[in-house]
Parts: structure tokens; C-alpha cells; sequence
């Protein structure tokens, strides 16, 4: 795939297969856009952290400011794979989510 940025401002994208490749080419140009994974400290001794991850694809410059938030944050209760641990993180659109029952098969403190 090439892609070419005209003094314009006009994006071409060639040799793609698909339309989703010119897409992304697009996207990745004007709005790149990057997903995280990482753990949330937790309250339990049996399970001192939980995966997580965003629910939605976050600007790519926000993943640091994102970040801190996540390393900022602990789970205080009980939660299971899909709930959330911070709504709308830095007011961007997305959640940070728990990706795993791991705390809810664990014993209390």
C-alpha cells in the first residue's frame, strides 16, 4: 500500500486490497487511534491487580495521559470481566474496563 499527501491537503491511497486498508491509511494519517492493555491495582491481597483495557480506540498522543490514569486508579470492590473501572477516562470517549472474573472467584480480604 502507498500513500500520498498532495500540498492540498488531498490523501491518495493505492495498492490496497481492500477498502478497510484505505481507511486505516486515512485514519492512521489525519487521527491515528491505539488501544491499551495493561493492569488496575486492587484492593485484595488474594488478587493485587486486574487486567483491564479501553473500551474503544483512544488518540494515539492521549495513551501516556491515559496511562496515568489507569496506574492512578484501585479497585475497591468486586467486579467481573466488561465492567467498568473508569468511565469516560480524561472525558475521551471511552472506558477502562475489567477483562477478567478473577475478582469475583476470589476470596474476600
Amino acid at each position: 500500500m502507498q500513500v500520498t499527501t498532495e500540498d492540498s491537503g488531498e490523501i491518495t491511497v493505492t495498492g490496497n486490497s481492500c477498502k478497510r486498508g484505505e481507511k486505516f491509511a486515512r485514519q492512521e494519517l489525519t487521527d491515528p487511534r491505539r488501544t491499551i492493555c495493561s493492569t488496575v491495582a486492587t484492593a485484595f491481597r488474594d488478587v493485587p491487580v486486574v487486567p483491564c483495557r479501553v473500551s474503544a480506540e483512544i488518540p494515539k498522543d492521549m495513551i501516556f495521559p491515559v496511562m496515568k490514569e489507569i496506574n492512578r486508579a484501585r479497585v475497591t470492590k468486586r467486579i467481573g470481566r466488561g465492567e467498568i473501572i473508569i468511565p469516560n477516562v480524561l472525558g475521551i470517549g471511552a472506558d477502562i474496563i475489567c477483562t477478567s472474573d478473577i475478582l469475583k472467584s476470589g476470596e474476600e480480604n
